[in-house]
């Protein structure tokens, strides 16, 4: 609310309510949890001049209607008046989200768990859900937890947020983000991505979703070109700087990705996938030892991502350093006789050592598993030595389809 104005304002954009609505809740809003009554109400809004209780519940009913999903927190009290009442599960959503920014596994798992409990505090409150929903994705998008599991959590949560307060730009984006993860539903989850742009072009996530989706389809020039869109909506949102990287290693562009990633995290120096970005860049450009240095630190930074460790390794083995390389692949077997380590990262490793025939077992472990990497099959640089070879191609056929994958391989031929 601006009062110097007399207007309420949502992510920068006037909701045009009447001066006289917004002088109504900024009263309620200035006793956030009391009641205050019809009496109080007439004389801070209506300066004291003579209306009817119909007028202010007339006047509350445009307020509610002008704050969309937050609008039951306006609440009446019949004869008496209103107040504003935030529910319980307010701070548990700010909490949740706080220690989601954290982008570790125990960061979401405690994000999942305060979220969870906002819900069952408010099961009306589409926000809980939301965050329950964004939790289980990224716990699978960051290979942390197993995918299919995750995916159900997230379908179950997204569903419930969806049926509480519509399908949101934000919503929309993390189901399109999903579409393309999880189910490799290219083309739908692009429509859905142009449709959020459409609907809240300032939404600085879907350019990253977006520009990860056409890398995928391998239309590199256009996932470059939404990241220059992106960069102009928000410059310093945080993941720009890593999808940049990314994209520039699927062009086989190794400096110009090296050179970029030492300034990405220069800006942002504690951001896991920024940091194991850079590191591929260095060690494709030929930089090995500084590559190494960049996995190390990534791995001290989140040692609860498994497959930094099988990144370090792969670079290891492939610099002839074995021996390392081999201590690292049978930690990583302890590790996963407990928890998820993601089968295309320890493809790669096992490749690196000499190992083609187990590499595919694990690509086919990491199919069956429905790892969330598989999303770059066709244009991971990390994967070259394993495409071609005349295995990849029915393992990609029985991950893509038999139709799609003709599809593709026409037009790759083309």
């Amino acid at each position: 609310m601006d009062m110097s104005t007399g207007r309420l304002l949502r992510d920068g954009v006037d909701l045009r309510l009447r001066p006289r609505a917004v002088q109504a809740l900024n009263a309620l809003v200035q006793n956030s949890g009391r009641c205050v009554e019809y009496e109080r109400l007439i004389r801070d809004a209506w300066d004291g001049a003579f209306v009817s209780t119909h007028t202010v519940d007339e006047t509350m009913r445009e307020v509610r209607k002008a704050l969309g999903e937050y609008g039951s927190w306006v609440v009446r009290h019949r004869k008496l008046g209103y107040s504003v009442e935030v529910p319980r599960s307010d701070n548990l959503v700010k909490e949740g989200w706080h220690l989601w920014n954290r982008r570790t596994r125990e960061g979401f798992e405690k994000a999942l768990a305060c979220f969870e409990q906002a819900a069952l505090h408010n099961s009306a409150d589409f926000r809980a859900f939301e965050g329950i929903a964004s939790s289980y994705q990224m716990l699978a998008t960051y290979s942390m937890r197993p995918p299919r599991e995750m995916y159900r959590g997230f379908l179950r949560a997204h569903t419930r947020a969806t049926a509480l307060c519509g399908m949101t730009p934000e919503l929309r984006s993390s189901r399109a983000h999903g579409l393309h993860l999880f189910e490799r539903n290219l083309e739908e989850a692009q429509s859905e991505f142009l449709l959020v742009l459409r609907e809240k072009p300032t939404l600085a996530t879907t350019y990253v979703q977006l520009s990860i989706l056409y890398a995928t389809m391998g239309r590199l020039d256009e996932a470059w070109d939404v990241l220059v869109q992106g960069r102009k909506v928000n410059p310093l949102w945080a993941l720009l700087p890593a999808t940049e990287i990314f994209v520039r290693l699927c062009r086989r562009e190794f400096e110009s990705a090296a050179e970029y990633g030492r300034k990405a995290v220069d800006l942002y120096p504690y951001l896991q996938l920024g940091r194991a970005f850079f590191a591929q860049a260095l060690e494709y450009s030929g930089r090995v030892e500084e590559a190494l240095a960049e996995y190390r630190f990534a791995r001290a930074m989140s040692p609860d991502l498994p497959w930094l460790g099988a990144l370090e390794a792969t670079c290891l083995a492939k610099s002839g350093h074995v021996v390392e390389a081999s201590t690292i692949l049978e930690e990583l077997n302890q590790i996963r006789s407990a928890t998820y380590v993601d089968a295309y990262y320890m493809a790669l490793l096992l490749d690196a050592l000499g190992n083609r025939d187990e590499a595919f077992q694990e690509l086919e472990r990491a199919v069956e598993e429905n790892s969330t990497m598989l999303y770059i099959l066709d244009v991971d640089p990390k994967l070259d030595a394993l495409r071609n070879d005349l295995r990849f191609r029915p393992l990609r056929e029985k991950l893509f389809g038999l139709a799609d994958a003709s599809t593709r391989v026409s037009a790759d031929s083309n």
